[in-house]
């Protein structure tokens, strides 16, 4: 039988595992949805034992879908939703609390009290990000703060925290029989608390938080052999790790300075390869890192993040029960011709890039009796396109590079009519590849690099192919009245909570 390197796709609704064949291609692919907890408004939890139940579960679907043995699966790559923070005891492998996703605001009082000094940029010549709820090390500090046997558990040396990667790593090398607790650069970059041109995590800002050193994995690249693996497939390499937006950075070739991506998922996610130098945004981006493989040098990007994408489109199939699936939206939303006045902002998490809000709240205007449920399914896609238009504007302002195309994947990109929008509204091409789940692929090349399965980057980027392309039809007078109508409603939703 031919090997396949296994990716794990640890995302913030469902985990999915994907075996990649040497072509680069789907050869099987098993995912299973996890329970989102919402305790409190703005709070949003999840349960790290099922997530790594259902990662087993899905590693193992997929290779009884193909009759895979261990034998057949050369390596394996991790990526995840990033941010999410998990606590655990390092003895006995339990969690200590659920994990806080990256969507979660309870950390608002946190940032608000670190930005007191030197306001919401003051850590950001170090790490690229603003102080803001979205990041790992303020939802450290809440747990270290606020679960006394977290605490307690930090004193006696029995606490580790990482985000999802490091969660499922650990667990898939052995757990408390060995397993290797470790992170990437990628992950770690989204901590707050790595420093950017050191790579390492830095120690004013660990002070500054009150969060020790030990508690925390080792960094390490994007692509290497981290450890090897127990359990559904034993000893095979654990060999690449990226967050999500950077695998799929990673999987649509990205390679160059310049070339950009934008994922559509639970939120939305522009990412624009910058090479080997940080570049620091003048207007709301994130600077982060893109990848690192083995000893080269790292690459860095800079991101435009948007909270609520396809997640506004599960919300009025769960909460409102207005379709029974996600698909049903773009049917519904034929059913009208234009979105009938209807704007929404889904900053039900605050506004994330270019705002960084986290006293907005979600908005509904230009309702009138006129609208149905078609134009608010109308609304609900297009406000994914506006958000997306407004993180390339800025992306081209940062970068002063000329964007002439969009590539494009995710969950939504099978959305014709979303599709169309994005080109009408960004007035460029928006190109879908031949394989759309490039967050997963991101991750099997990282792995494959690492152990030899694929000789380098070109070979990366020969296998990339082009599966549809969507080109700008709209009137530029409409393009810029509806965009001017978009910016006056996300002005409704700022200064919400006090």
């Amino acid at each position: 039988m031919e090997k396949f390197i296994a990716a794990i796709d640890q995302g913030t609704t469902s985990t999915r595992c994907i075996l990649f064949n040497r072509a680069g291609e789907v050869a099987a692919l098993d995912q299973k949805e996890h329970t989102q907890i919402y305790p409190k408004p703005g709070w949003v939890e999840h349960n790290p034992r099922e997530i790594w139940a259902n990662a087993q579960t899905t590693l193992k679907n997929a290779m009884r879908k193909v009759g895979a043995s261990s034998a057949d699966i050369h390596a394996i790559g991790v990526t995840n939703q990033r941010e999410t923070t998990i606590a655990w005891d390092k003895h006995t492998g339990n969690p200590y609390y659920n994990a806080i996703v990256w969507q979660d605001v309870r950390t608002a009082e946190i940032c608000n009290a670190l930005s007191l000094e030197d306001g919401t940029d003051r850590f950001r010549q170090k790490t690229g990000l603003p102080l803001a709820t979205y990041f790992s090390g303020p939802k450290i500090k809440w747990l270290l703060e606020n679960i006394p046997e977290i605490k307690k558990s930090a004193y006696k040396g029995d606490l580790l925290f990482g985000t999802v990667d490091t969660w499922l790593i650990w667990q898939l090398t052995g757990g408390v029989n060995g397993g290797v607790f470790i992170t990437d650069v990628t992950n770690a970059s989204r901590t707050m608390l790595m420093n950017l041109h050191t790579l390492d995590w830095d120690p004013e800002i660990l002070e500054a938080l009150g969060i020790p050193r030990e508690l925390l994995p080792a960094i390490q690249p994007s692509s290497a052999i981290y450890g090897y693996s127990t359990g559904v497939v034993d000893d095979i390499p654990v060999s690449g790790n990226l967050g999500d937006q950077q695998a799929a950075l990673f999987g649509q070739t990205c390679f160059l300075p310049g070339e950009v991506k934008n994922t559509y998922g639970t939120g939305c996610f522009m990412l624009m390869n910058t090479g080997g130098q940080p570049v620091q945004s003048k207007n709301g981006l994130l600077t982060t890192l893109g990848y690192k493989i083995g000893n080269q040098p790292a690459v860095y990007c800079l991101e435009g993040s948007v909270a609520i994408a396809g997640a506004l489109v599960q919300w009025l199939r769960d909460n409102l029960k207005m379709i029974e699936q996600s698909s049903d939206i773009e049917s519904l939303a034929q059913t009208v011709q234009d979105n009938g006045g209807v704007y929404i902002v889904p900053a039900f998490s605050g506004l994330f890039a270019p705002y960084w809000r986290s006293d907005a709240r979600g908005v509904f205007v230009g309702l009138t009796r006129y609208v149905t449920r078609g134009h608010i399914a109308r609304a609900a896609l297009e406000s994914t396109a506006y958000q997306t238009r407004e993180v390339l504007d800025i992306t081209k302002s940062d970068s002063g590079v000329k964007i002439s195309a969009l590539k494009v994947d995710g969950g939504m990109t099978s959305n014709q009519l979303l599709m169309q929008f994005q080109a009408d509204i960004l007035n460029i091409p928006v190109i879908r590849p031949h394989i759309t789940e490039t967050t997963a692929l991101g991750s099997a090349y990282a792995a494959g690099l690492a152990t030899g399965f694929w000789s380098g980057l070109d070979d990366l980027k020969a296998k990339w192919k082009k599966d549809k392309e969507w080109f700008p039809s709209m009137d530029a007078d409409v393009r810029e009245k509806q965009y001017t109508m978009w910016k006056k409603a996300v002005s409704k939703t700022f200064n919400w909570i006090d």
